[in-house]
């Protein structure tokens, strides 16, 4: 029995070293901030704790309980064999998002969303076959054509690369979709909705986070904020995959380093 009640101290004293821990990561990289009192939503106040200097603070508590909650929805789905998308096409996410998903081994779109990517996937799996097409150099579609053709359909892959480069693979539709911003990502949050798709992501103060599946009420603006969330999301999926997260620490430091720089 004391043995019982010690281990359950440990444990507690465990998780409050934790949440600790990320309150103050979290701080660090500005993840409390929200926007101005004058352009929050109403539905969002669950999860303000104060107003400062005219602009909502985000309870990191909520924060780092959502974050939880959706982590362990998501490590169940991976651990199942699924996939998630990652959609940061907004210009503070998009390397973030490139970056965790290619090191989790996950999907992603960076480039402008096209509407239908979800909802009209046969249609994106035509032009992604044609994509290939394009970059095979062998391919019979470039014999007997003139240097003016070649130009136009080398414009065709470039342009063609961009938009698939993060889904080239992505054979079904997702099993989830992560995104950054729910008012920038509306079109492919509606899309996943509309075909029974959870929905994970960054809502900031002036987001409906009812409108979400598993909302994280944080800082979408900054590139700290934003890196020191999807990292973690994509620890979990490596965890999840079966993977490790060495050096995990240093590597979020040094990409929020590079990505703060990068924006300057």
């Amino acid at each position: 029995m004391d043995n019982l009640v010690q281990e359950r101290n440990f444990n507690f004293q465990r998780d409050k070293y934790m949440s600790d821990k990320n309150i103050q990561e979290f701080l660090s990289a500005g993840v409390h901030f929200g926007h101005p009192t004058s352009r929050w939503n109403p539905n969002f106040k669950k999860y303000i704790a104060m107003k400062k200097n005219g602009i909502h603070i985000i309870d990191l508590q909520s924060t780092i309980s959502c974050l939880e909650k959706a982590s362990a929805e998501i490590s169940k789905l991976v651990r199942s064999g699924g996939n998630i998308l990652f959609v940061g096409t907004k210009k503070q996410a998009k390397d973030v998002i490139q970056q965790q998903a290619d090191r989790c081994g996950m999907f992603y779109v960076v480039e402008r969303w096209l509407g239908g990517t979800l909802t009209n996937f046969s249609t994106i799996k035509k032009s992604i076959r044609r994509l290939a097409k394009l970059e095979k150099e062998s391919s019979e579609i470039y014999d007997n054509l003139t240097k003016k053709e070649v130009n136009m359909l080398e414009r065709e892959r470039i342009k063609l690369s961009d938009l698939h480069r993060g889904i080239k693979d992505m054979k079904h539709l997702p099993s989830a979709l992560f995104f950054v911003d729910g008012i920038h990502e509306r079109i492919a949050i509606n899309e996943a909705y509309t075909l029974g798709i959870p929905v994970f992501g960054m809502v900031d103060s002036n987001t409906d986070p009812n409108t979400i599946t598993h909302p994280i009420p944080s800082n979408d603006d900054s590139i700290k904020s934003i890196n020191i969330v999807v990292s973690y999301i994509a620890d979990v999926i490596l965890e999840a995959k079966g993977g490790n997260k060495d050096n995990s620490e240093n590597e979020l430091e040094n990409n929020s380093i590079e990505l703060e720089e990068e924006s300057k």
